[in-house]
């Protein structure tokens, strides 16, 4: 599996905050007294958002809130707002903050989350599953036993155990039973059938690759989020802790494929994700090498290789992390594996056809 994200589902969004500092645009002023969302803005519009969260503050209970934001949103920024707004009433922060976020997510990528989520929910409505199984989290079926008293162990020392390290930050172990891959690879197949059957158009996982579908968008959403928050997460906070490895929050998975009539290689590239694990999820094949041709700096992203810290090898699991950027390929990938790397969660499930 690779943690990798489309340009449709991760670009970053370019914030215009006014004048640069959250500040809530000016309004008439209101006579003396508490506020009202009413007038939320005026009173406060010379405001700041605090730099550092007020640890000390508990925040206002946001779970009736309905709309774009999670109620936890809300929450976290409370935190952040200045002393003269934080004991105001309830409705005026949250006309105060909308406004703010509102400067942070601009109209036309909310139309276009929006439009996401109506043709994710499409494809959930008709979409039967083969494999109901595989929605829920399942540890003793998904993963190997070395790998689950590893994860329970939670200790450095634990986890090389069940390692290599091909190359300094890239590890490679055994960790799926081979059933749940084979599982996965029916379900895929299955969900690729009624795309055809229904002549339903899909996104692709990202511009690389014509052939693949995004795991999220058929009903994989919630057991991937335990299968990084409990599985990935621990690994990634002892192995790879100076790029955030314990504050993953996300994930991007997704499977593509690669054969004859398909997609032949996946060209160098760098992953838009903090840990990118791959699991090739191929059948009988041959050829299959995995190129890591080091890290890049934001500067030097589509920079020439040196040959001398070239690296490319194949095996059964990878995982890799480093400060900046690691720039992979992937083509005819050989065996069972999978591998992760420093780069947004990305879970890419490599389905290769043989010859």
């Amino acid at each position: 599996m690779a943690l990798d994200a489309p340009v449709e589902r991760r670009d970053e969004v370019q914030i215009a905050m006014g004048n640069g500092n959250g500040v809530a645009p000016s309004q008439p002023s209101r006579p003396a007294g508490r506020p009202t969302a009413a007038a939320a803005a005026a009173p406060y519009a010379d405001r700041r958002l605090r730099l550092n969260p007020n640890a000390d503050h508990k925040p206002e209970d946001y779970s009736d809130v309905r709309g774009e934001y999670a109620p936890a949103v809300y929450s976290a920024l409370e935190r952040h707002l200045p002393p003269s707004l934080i004991d105001a009433d309830r409705d005026v922060k949250l006309h105060f903050m909308r406004d703010i976020l509102a400067r942070y997510w601009p109209q036309g990528e909310r139309n276009k989350v929006q439009r996401h989520r109506e043709y994710r929910q499409r494809i959930l409505h008709l979409y039967k599953p083969l494999h109901e199984e595989l929605y829920n989290m399942h540890p003793s079926v998904f993963f190997l036993p070395t790998f689950l008293e590893a994860v329970r162990s939670n200790t450095e020392e634990c986890f090389r155990s069940i390692m290599t390290e091909p190359i300094p930050g890239v590890y490679s172990f055994a960790m799926l039973q081979p059933t749940f891959c084979e599982m996965l690879l029916e379900e895929v197949e299955n969900f690729e059938k009624w795309v055809h059957a229904m002549k339903f158009k899909i996104m692709r996982p990202n511009t690389m690759n014509k052939y693949g579908a995004v795991l999220d968008d058929f009903g994989l959403e919630a057991m991937l989020n335990q299968f990084m928050e409990q599985f990935i997460a621990p690994i990634s906070k002892v192995l790879y802790p100076e790029v955030g490895g314990g504050t993953l929050d996300s994930h991007h998975a997704f499977i593509v494929e690669y054969g004859k009539d398909r997609d032949v290689e996946l060209g160098f590239h760098v992953d838009d994700s903090e840990v990118t694990l791959n699991v090739c999820l191929g059948k009988q094949f041959f050829g299959g090498e995995l190129y890591f041709r080091g890290i890049r700096c934001e500067n030097h992203v589509n920079s020439e290789t040196q040959h001398e810290v070239t690296s490319h090898f194949t095996s059964t699991t990878f995982l890799s992390t480093h400060a900046w950027k690691c720039m992979t390929t992937h083509i005819f990938l050989v065996g069972l594996y999978s591998t992760m790397v420093d780069t947004g969660m990305v879970l890419e499930l490599l389905h290769l056809v043989s010859e």
